[in-house]
């Protein structure tokens, strides 16, 4: 795309206001340094952050070392504090993987070991009767119990960080897509459309925490990341809700199964029920629900819980991911160009609530490390 002369030149542009965008543009404001966030949509928030669980991941399931491992742990840690200091709606209310039959007792051992790996030493295995004892309703053969885990309403965490950003002198741009742009040792320049439609920005640091759209957009920025941009699958994830409120305590989710956490059982802040996701191989971005996916979710959460009446499963919302290895594992990938002008963040799905302060922290430790000569952080 050929550029032309800037309307406007600032210090840092961070793309895309989601949970992980809002983070790190309230973590670069608090260091100093003058921030725009662009969002293509009317408010933060739209995309994958507002379309999921809504758990406080505990860290348990990740490869050790992985991305995921350290910034779930690190990040679950540090955003308990912030929710507590800002009050920010949550609770601690633990979380039951639970086996359904004895066939699947040891791969909960298996968990067990790769959380202490991961530094979760906190999961307590329960027997059948220890189960029945916490939630009457479930029929398993045992559990382990994660007591970190937990909720948050992801919504007041998002106007939380907007708030803290915006006090620290963030400013925010909606409506405003990024169409392409440049990026050399002397900065980036980039386009937008929508409501900044034909204008132009210049900027010292990009940050492209994009969500779905970031591979996207670092394929327009020329002189960027190149051949570096993973390829990314959109997984679909649809969630049901339960009408009537059983008398679950606790979040309940079956073993792992390729691509996602298996059909859960989560709780939101009102104590409503709904169950999900799936996982589905979708092309492209849209939200609707297909009614007739929940046919295998009776099956699935049969397994543990019988009490599920037909009929009952009502269609609820959907989220997507962006995955960079399929069905299979893929970590995080935080990816600077060569001059360190551009930071992109790829395969920010889940725990990427969880992980979001972590992850500011450490974008900011990158840009320290890639070109200290031009930031001062």
């Amino acid at each position: 795309m050929t550029m032309g002369v800037p309307d406007e030149k600032v210090d840092c542009i961070v793309i895309g206001a989601g949970v992980v965008g809002l983070a790190i543009a309230r973590r670069l404001a608090l260091e100093g340094r003058e921030v725009l966030v662009v969002e293509a949509e009317d408010s933060p928030g739209l995309g994958t952050s507002s379309r999921n669980s809504e758990v406080i991941h505990a860290g348990i399931y990740y490869p050790k070392g992985s991305l995921k491992a350290q910034l779930c742990v690190e990040g679950k840690n540090a955003l308990y504090r912030y929710c507590e200091a800002r009050g920010i709606p949550h609770k601690r209310i633990g979380k039951l993987i639970v086996a359904a039959s004895d066939a699947e007792l040891p791969i909960l051992e298996g968990i067990r070991t790769k959380a202490a790996d991961n530094g979760v030493a906190d999961l307590e295995m329960l027997s059948r009767a220890d189960v029945e004892r916490l939630e009457p309703e479930l029929e398993v053969a045992g559990a382990l119990l994660s007591p970190s885990t937990g909720i948050v309403d992801s919504r007041a965490l998002m106007l939380g960080l907007q708030g803290d950003a915006e006090n620290a002198g963030a400013t925010f741009a909606f409506r405003a897509p990024v169409l392409g742009g440049n990026v050399d040792e002397t900065g980036c320049e980039l386009q937008f459309g929508g409501d900044m439609e034909g204008y132009r920005i210049a900027a010292n640091l990009v940050i492209n925490a994009a969500g779905l759209s970031a591979h996207l957009v670092a394929r327009s920025l020329a002189g960027g990341h190149g051949g570096k941009i993973p390829d990314v699958t959109y997984v679909k994830g649809n969630y049901f809700a339960l009408g009537r409120r059983p008398s679950f305590n606790h979040l309940v989710y079956p073993v792992p199964e390729p691509g996602g956490l298996g059909v859960h059982l989560t709780l939101d802040m009102a104590g409503s029920v709904r169950f999900g996701p799936d996982v589905e191989p979708v092309d492209e971005v849209g939200y609707a629900v297909d009614p007739t996916r929940a046919t295998p979710f009776y099956a699935a959460i049969r397994r543990y819980w019988p009490g599920l009446r037909d009929g009952e499963l009502e269609p609820s919302y959907c989220g997507l991911r962006p995955k960079t290895n399929g069905l299979q594992f893929g970590d995080f990938d935080i990816l600077a160009d060569p001059s360190g002008r551009l930071i992109s963040l790829f395969g920010i799905e889940s725990p990427g609530l969880t992980s979001a302060l972590a992850l500011s922290d450490r974008v900011v430790q990158l840009v320290r490390t890639t070109n200290s000569s031009c930031f001062s952080l």
